[in-house]
C-alpha cells in the first residue's frame, strides 16, 4: 500500500511539473491540451491546476490555465485559439447580428474577431478594414465583401500588421463601427493588451469609428494588462458570454461597466431570445439567445438600433421599461436590476 501511494504521489508531482512548464512556455494552455500532453483526463488536470493555483504558480481561467498575475505577457495565437472556443463562437454570432448590409466597419486582430470575420462573410455589400491577416483570410473569398488592409510591419505572434505604417494608413478613415478584442477588460481602465504596438494600432482603429464594440469572453473580465487600448468611456458596446454562477469577479465587472454606460449584450444560457447569437451548453452551440443591458438613462450614449436589436430606454421602447441585469439568469426580472442604477455622484 505504501509503494502504491508513493508511486501515485510521484506521478502527480511529475504531471504537475509538466503542466507548469507548459504554461510557462506558452503563457496560456487549454485544459484539453494539457490533458492530451500528460495523457490523463481533463478532470484530473483541472484538479492539478487548482493545486498549482493554490501554490501561486499559475492562475485558472475558464477552460485553461495562464501565468499568474494580471500583467502577464501575451500568449501566442495557437494558445489563445484553444481557450473559451465555444464562448467566442457565441460572441461572434451575436456581434455579427449588429452589422447591416452595406456598412463599413473596422475589425481588429484576435481570435474572437477572427470568428466574427467568418460570419461577416455572409453580409453583402460590406467593407471591412483590418490589420489582421487572419481576418482578411476569413473574408478573402466572401461574395460582395470588400477587404481593405492597413500597411505596417507583420507581428507574427498574432498575424497582425502594426507600427507607424499601420497607424498612418488609418488617418482620415471613417467607418460606422470598430470591433476589437484584447487581453483584458475592466471598468476602471477599459480594454487593455500586453503589447505596446498592438495597443497603438487598436487606438488608431478606434479613432476611425463612430462606435466601438468590444468582444470579450468572461475570462477577460476583471483582467488588467499593461497597455490601455480603449478607455471605458469610449466603449459603446460590450459583447460577452454569460459568466458562470461562481465567477463573482466577471459578474461584478459587468455591473461596473453597465454603471458607466456601456451597453452590454450577453450571449449564453438565459440570455433571452430573438437574435442570431449562439448560446453555449457545454461544448455545443445551441438555440439562439441574447440579453441586452442598454446604457443607463441620461448617460452619454444614444446607440442606434442594429440588426436584430431590441429597443431599449430612449430608443423607442415602452415608457418605464426596466433594465435587465447582465448578471442574472433566466427570463424573469432579476432582483439585482436595481443595482444597475448609476453609483456615481
Amino acid at each position: 500500500m505504501v509503494v502504491g501511494v508513493t508511486v501515485g504521489f510521484v506521478f502527480a508531482a511529475e504531471r504537475r511539473q509538466l503542466i507548469l512548464e507548459m504554461v510557462r512556455a506558452n503563457g496560456a494552455v487549454s485544459l484539453r491540451e494539457l490533458a492530451r500532453v500528460v495523457q490523463t483526463s481533463e478532470v484530473t488536470v483541472r484538479r492539478d491546476v487548482r493545486a498549482l493555483e493554490a501554490e501561486g504558480l499559475l492562475d485558472r481561467r475558464h477552460g485553461g490555465a495562464v501565468l499568474p498575475g494580471g500583467f502577464t505577457r501575451e500568449s501566442g495565437f495557437p494558445q489563445k485559439s484553444h481557450l473559451a472556443t465555444a464562448e467566442k463562437t457565441a460572441i461572434a454570432d451575436l456581434a455579427a447580428s449588429f452589422v447591416e448590409e452595406g456598412e463599413a466597419v473596422v475589425v481588429g486582430a484576435g481570435t474572437t474577431t477572427q470568428e466574427l470575420a467568418r460570419r461577416l462573410a455572409r453580409v453583402p455589400g460590406l467593407t471591412v478594414v483590418t490589420n489582421s491577416l487572419l481576418v482578411a483570410q476569413a473574408l478573402a473569398h466572401a461574395n460582395r465583401v470588400e477587404v481593405v488592409m492597413t500597411g505596417g510591419t507583420l507581428r507574427g505572434s498574432n498575424y497582425a500588421l502594426v507600427g507607424s505604417g499601420a497607424e498612418q494608413s488609418l488617418q482620415g478613415l471613417r467607418v460606422s463601427r470598430a470591433f476589437l478584442s484584447g487581453s483584458g477588460l475592466t471598468a476602471e481602465r477599459g480594454l487593455s493588451t500586453s503589447n505596446m504596438l498592438s495597443a497603438s494600432v487598436d487606438r488608431a482603429l478606434v479613432q476611425a469609428a463612430a462606435e466601438v464594440v468590444v468582444l470579450a469572453d468572461h475570462t477577460k473580465l476583471g483582467t488588467d494588462t499593461m497597455f490601455q487600448t480603449v478607455p471605458t468611456d469610449v466603449i459603446t458596446r460590450l459583447v460577452t458570454d454569460e459568466p458562470p454562477a461562481h465567477d463573482d469577479r466577471a459578474a461584478t465587472e459587468l455591473q461596473a461597466l453597465a454603471d458607466q454606460g456601456v451597453h452590454i449584450s450577453v450571449a449564453g444560457p438565459g440570455a433571452g431570445s430573438g437574435s442570431s447569437a449562439g448560446t453555449v451548453h457545454g461544448d455545443a452551440v445551441g438555440p439562439a439567445r441574447r440579453r441586452d443591458v442598454p446604457p443607463l438613462p441620461g448617460q452619454r450614449r444614444n446607440l442606434p438600433l442594429g440588426h436584430g436589436q431590441s429597443p431599449g430606454p430612449g430608443q423607442g421602447g415602452p415608457p418605464g421599461a426596466q433594465l435587465r441585469s447582465a448578471v442574472s439568469l433566466g427570463e424573469q426580472p432579476s432582483a439585482r436590476v436595481a443595482d444597475l442604477a448609476p453609483r456615481r455622484r
